[in-house]
């Protein structure tokens, strides 16, 4: 069953992965008192990495948005798995982005904004963030991005 998030999500021409597999011995999420806290997602789709770091100087930012957008369909499936819906969303709170790149590659944080604009977009206002957005020499699975969030349950 969907609600008014997955609706808007879908009317963006976008849509949650079937799954979202962890790769190691973490919980996707976890709550506590009124806010989910979710473990860092890479840019796979069910399980298969789809974009790869190091990047470097000339690096298309448009694709590591993609590549942010997917981490957030990620985050997203695992706020569905472990709240129950989208919908007990009231805010995010906060995103972790990491971009792995070369040394002094600076753009990063543009990158990191694919995610943060998927919350926003869906939540509006509610959708505003704190955020960290930092360059990492590499990732899990040679993963591009990988993002993390805390969100607050209503």
């Amino acid at each position: 069953m969907s609600g008014q998030i997955e609706a808007r999500l879908a009317a963006m021409g976008l849509a949650l992965p079937p799954s979202a597999p962890s790769r190691a011995l973490f919980l996707p999420g976890k709550i506590t008192g009124n806010l989910l806290v979710l473990s860092g997602q890479i840019c796979e789709w069910e399980g298969v990495p789809q974009y790869f770091g190091p990047i470097g100087a000339g690096f298309d930012i448009a694709i590591g948005q993609k590549a942010a957008q997917m981490c957030a369909l990620n985050l997203l499936f695992s706020i569905k798995a472990v709240a129950g819906s989208l919908d007990r969303v009231s805010q995010v709170i906060r995103l972790g982005g990491f971009v792995a790149s070369e040394p002094r590659y600076p753009d990063g944080p543009q990158i990191v904004n694919g995610a943060s604009q998927l919350f926003i977009d869906l939540w509006g206002e509610a959708g505003r963030h704190a955020r960290t957005a930092v360059n990492v020499a590499s990732l899990p699975a040679n993963a591009l991005v990988e993002v993390e969030a805390m969100v607050e349950l209503a």
